[in-house]
């Protein structure tokens, strides 16, 4: 298993809903989680905070939360399952965004700065978060992956959204018009 990455039109498909939590479903999630942590191998200034199963090629809804978005060491992930947003609320917040499936490319993008979501854990158990922040962005980001939804669909147009990181680490502005509007690794066939 590998992540896929933009022009994959896997990444425009809608999941669908996991009706049982077997052995399949478990091993779609540890390999989320061991290619999440491989990924962040490769990245020494990036985070995986997040990853939907349909970055993986799995049409399939399922997406793993960081347990801790502050501490690179901790490596455990929640797995969420069937997760839907049954609120988002406060107000719009355009902040940083990126995605293991959309490579050096990163996006100033609006997002409600609360929301409430329903799902499974991977027991079963139903939940319900309440969430603020950094993790209703991340729920979001993460939720639009099971709908085909990527974060620059959010900001496509937007000229002074798009960002790229340098060797240090840092977010540099992108030149939209030279290397984001037509680039067909990024937006794909439309």
């Amino acid at each position: 298993m590998k992540i896929i990455t933009t022009p994959d039109e896997r990444l425009r498909e809608k999941s669908e809903k996991v009706r049982d939590i077997d052995d399949e479903i478990r091993e779609i999630i540890s390999n989320m989680r061991e290619l999440s942590l491989d990924w962040e191998k490769e990245h020494p200034y990036e985070l995986s905070a997040a990853m939907a199963a349909p970055q993986m090629g799995v049409n399939k809804r399922i997406i793993i939360i960081r347990d801790d978005m502050e501490d690179k060491k901790n490596a455990s992930f929640t797995a969420l399952i069937n997760p839907e947003v049954i609120r988002a609320e406060g107000k719009i917040k355009s902040d940083f965004e990126g995605c293991l499936s959309v490579p050096s490319i990163y996006g100033m993008v609006p997002r409600a700065t609360k929301v409430r979501v329903k799902a499974r854990l991977e027991d079963g158990t139903e939940v319900r978060i309440k969430a603020t922040d950094e993790l209703a962005r991340t729920l979001l980001h993460e939720i639009d992956h099971l709908d085909g939804i990527l974060f620059i669909d959010h900001i496509k147009g937007v000229k002074d959204a798009f960002y790229e990181m340098n060797e240090k680490g840092d977010l540099i502005p992108v030149d939209y018009d030279s290397k984001i509007a037509n680039n067909q690794k990024l937006w794909g066939d439309e």
